[in-house]
């Protein structure tokens, strides 16, 4: 029996996590089931997806398998593109430097800043009246 062979990475930015599998293929990209194309409604958060595979010149070499939850779409791109770099790290560990110096494998830190109590919200306060 042929044994498949994938690659698997998870990526994280805000409240999403991305978990992809990059098998080979022609360049067929689903994500959660769905046509690539549809699930990403612009062109800039398609662009931002594949920015691993095309800095690494391996977008026609594998079918990408992503499966996005929680936050919103920006998030969710952002995670499937730390993931994609992630899993061509295992597929080629001397991509890593490549893909470093693109920023791919760095986490996004920046998350939503909590409320404070007493106050309105994560910054803005109550009006402050002096009589």
């Amino acid at each position: 029996m042929e044994e498949l062979v994938q690659f698997r990475g998870t990526g994280r930015r805000k409240t999403s996590q991305a978990r992809v599998i990059l098998r080979p293929g022609a360049g067929k990209i689903s994500v959660n089931r769905r046509d690539f194309e549809a699930y990403f409604p612009t062109g800039a958060l398609r662009a931002g997806v594949v920015e691993p595979l095309i800095a690494t010149e391996t977008q026609n070499k594998f079918d990408v398998l992503i499966f996005a939850a929680g936050g919103g779409v920006h998030g969710q791109a952002g995670a499937a593109r730390m993931g994609i770099a992630r899993a061509l790290v295992l597929f080629d560990p001397e991509l890593r430097s490549r893909l470093r110096q693109g920023g791919f494998l760095t986490r996004d830190p920046r998350a939503k800043e909590r409320k404070k109590y007493g106050q309105k919200g994560a910054r803005k306060r109550f009006q402050f009246s002096k009589r």
